[in-house]
């Protein structure tokens, strides 16, 4: 036996009776097990929370009737049962990292004809999300209201669509970035250039140019020509070829620079060429820089700020719509669960007619009551029946209207006859308003986002008009040149001395060695001067620009007033709803009372059919008022969050990640905070940037 052996030993013997005592946990566990579910199960039954009860009064147990055959008690929505919410809030919709980069070209390298190659864009999806697929069951869709909210954001046409503009500002970007005018996207207006803003090419341009020449000329003078003395027409052959290259590229501060490189090689038939065939090459550096209209980095960058600008502009564009989806989602959510409990009161108010009319006629038969009494309960059955059937065809239509917000294609196989099934039931929310209005006021003001997108649209319109003052001033343009030439070939000199002649014989690198060598320099500087006479095309575009600024100065007043209109409405139907749900628990409380008692009186003889009808009537009509306050209720902390900007930040929504519709449970992602989009600078006439 090694030593290996005998220390494995030990451990062996350890690891088996751990083994042994876990198992014995486990059978404790299991035998434990049933009791203490079955103890849990009880406990929650036994104090489950009641269904639009008073907060923090304890459940009150109504009080036992004797009831005479076919007068049961009708069942209220304060005796429903129903699972509280969480304790803790939701984990932050997050809709994925950023896929889709459309702001940056291909790079050249390592692929280096990627930049001429078109990219791949994704179809649109246009089919539900497999989430939908995994809240069903026995087909039924089980939804809260959080689900309901996730499923709009991933599913909605109208998101869908919206995606779409973010992307549309992002090759704005690339587009100016390149010197070239933004296309313009959805809330954003498209800026013309101005025709005597000198045109920038912010992208290197590379030309070549290869050519060969060969041709015969008619030569009529064949002395000047050096073709000599003939008797009939002179001809001169020749042949040339070209080689030439440059690159020209434009800079934000008003300048243009050019960079050639020419070549050329020729023969002809001459004699007075000196070099032939010849060599001839150029080195060009061209400058030029606009000292007037044109000058600086503001004029000639200011289509980027702009498309900078209009890309956060498209954000907020982008949140109204998520905001206007979350809302309708939110509203259409409530409008179903009112919809579902409201055919659940009139069903209890056609049970209890139905068998009140069935007592009645059995009453009727054995002589011990009248017939109008018959006839009155089998109206009042008539009444309650048709009142059923409305309540049912409004559920059917809040339904499909909740699935079309949840869907892309709400007439797909596995969602066309599913029953949506609300899981969250309508309690009076905390108090969400701010304490004051002017409060509420001043937080919309800092969160509606056509509030901030006309900000937007203001600083915008200051670039334009600062860039079409400068471009009242005359074109004046500084250039400068330096040229440095080249040229040999091949030459034949005749000898003094009556010997062979002397052969040059130099070619394309003697030629570019005088270029480098700067043997035949050339030193170009002037300035260019255009004055437009009256200016008058400037001048209205100018003040066109203007124009548009106070403009849309006057209607971010306008829109202020908006907002104060809707948050005051929206404030007052927020308090008005909880005024509301109060009066209207109350009254279905004592409506209940007063039909128990009416019931009482009835089954001791001391009333009448009628009497107990209308009593039945006025609690389904309470017991509906109070459902409906209760939605209503709910739909008006919607909307008043949707009047101060607040949807997204309360249902945990970010903006970055809706762009992208993918769901999935993470952390808020940069890009983001608290549902608002930051990280985006805006760039003001001024050249400053502020968030």
């Amino acid at each position: 036996m090694n030593v290996r052996q005998m220390t494995a030993e030990p451990r062996t013997e350890r690891a088996y009776r751990v083994h042994r005592k876990l198992k014995a946990v486990a059978r404790n566990v299991k035998y434990l097990a049933r009791p203490a579910l079955a103890a849990f199960l009880a406990l929650l039954i036994g104090c489950g929370p009641v269904w639009a009860q008073d907060p923090g009064a304890p459940p009150q147990q109504p009080a036992p009737t004797q009831e005479r055959p076919g007068l049961p008690t009708p069942q209220t929505p304060a005796q429903e049962v129903y699972t509280a919410p969480p304790t803790h809030p939701p984990i932050p919709v997050s809709l994925g990292v950023e896929k889709y980069h459309y702001r940056h070209a291909p790079k050249p390298f390592p692929n280096l004809i990627a930049p001429y190659r078109p990219i791949r864009i994704p179809e649109p999806v246009i089919t539900n999300s497999p989430r939908i697929d995994q809240l069903i069951h026995d087909g039924k869709l089980e939804l809260t209201l959080q689900d309901a909210v996730e499923l709009a954001l991933e599913n909605s046409m109208d998101i869908a669509v919206s995606r779409y503009n973010p992307w549309f500002a992002d090759t704005d970007i690339l587009q100016t970035e390149a010197g070239g005018q933004p296309f313009g996207i959805t809330g954003a207006e498209i800026r013309q250039s101005f025709a005597n803003v000198p045109f920038l090419n912010y992208d290197p341009t590379f030309n070549s140019t290869l050519s060969y020449d060969d041709r015969i000329t008619p030569v009529n003078n064949p002395f000047i020509s050096g073709t000599g003395t003939q008797a009939t027409a002179a001809s001169l052959a020749s042949h040339t070829a070209t080689y030439s290259n440059n690159v020209t590229e434009g800079f934000s501060t008003g300048t243009t620079g050019t960079l050639a490189w020419n070549n050329t090689r020729s023969s002809s038939g001459s004699t007075f060429n000196f070099f032939n065939p010849d060599v001839s090459s150029a080195l060009v550096v061209t400058v030029q820089q606009q000292l007037l209209n044109g000058f600086g980095r503001f004029i000639n960058r200011r289509n980027i700020m702009i498309a900078k600008n209009n890309r956060k502009l498209a954000d907020y564009v982008f949140e109204a719509q998520a905001i206007t989806t979350v809302t309708s989602t939110i509203t259409a959510y409530w409008e179903l669960v009112y919809a579902r409990a409201n055919v659940e009161v009139q069903q209890q108010a056609v049970s209890v007619s139905q068998r009140l009319y069935g007592d009645n006629k059995k009453q009727l038969e054995i002589g011990t009551l009248a017939p109008l009494d018959v006839t009155r309960a089998e109206a009042q059955l008539a009444t309650d029946q048709q009142n059923l059937i409305i309540a049912q065809t409004t559920k059917l239509q809040d339904e499909q209207i909740l699935k079309n917000a949840i869907s892309k294609d709400p007439l797909s196989a596995n969602l066309i006859n599913v029953e949506i099934i609300p899981t969250d039931k309508p309690t009076p929310p905390e108090t969400t308003e701010a304490a004051s209005f002017e409060e509420s006021i001043k937080e919309a003001f800092q969160k509606r986002p056509e509030l901030l997108e006309q900000q937007i649209n203001i600083t915008n319109a200051g670039i334009d008009a600062r860039a079409t003052g400068i471009a009242l001033r005359p074109t004046a343009t500084l250039f400068a040149q330096y040229t440095s030439q080249g040229l040999a070939g091949v030459s034949s000199i005749p000898s003094t001395t009556g010997g062979p002649p002397t052969v040059i014989d130099q070619g394309f690198t003697t030629s570019q060695s005088q270029v480098f060598h700067n043997k035949f320099p050339d030193y170009l500087v002037g300035v260019q001067l255009q004055i437009p006479i009256r200016n008058r095309s400037a001048q209205a575009t100018n003040q066109r620009s203007i124009l548009q600024l106070r403009q849309i100065e006057a209607q971010m007043q306008q829109l202020k007033n908006v907002a104060v209109v809707d948050v005051r409405t929206t404030y007052i139907a927020l308090e008005q709803g909880r005024v509301q749900v109060a009066t209207a628990s109350e009254a279905r409380k004592l409506q209940q009372q007063t039909f128990d008692a009416e019931q009482k009186k009835y089954q001791l003889g001391a009333s009448t059919v009628y009497n107990v009808i209308l009593t039945q009537r006025d609690l389904v009509s309470a017991q509906g008022a109070e459902l409906r306050a209760l939605a209503n209720l709910l739909e008006a902390k919607a909307a008043y969050e949707r009047a101060v900007g607040r949807t997204l930040e309360v249902n945990r929504v970010t903006i970055a990640d809706a762009q992208h519709g993918e769901v999935e449970k993470e952390t808020l992602i940069p890009g983001t905070l608290h549902g608002r989009v930051v990280g985006t600078d805006i760039v003001l006439p001024d050249g400053s940037t502020q968030k």
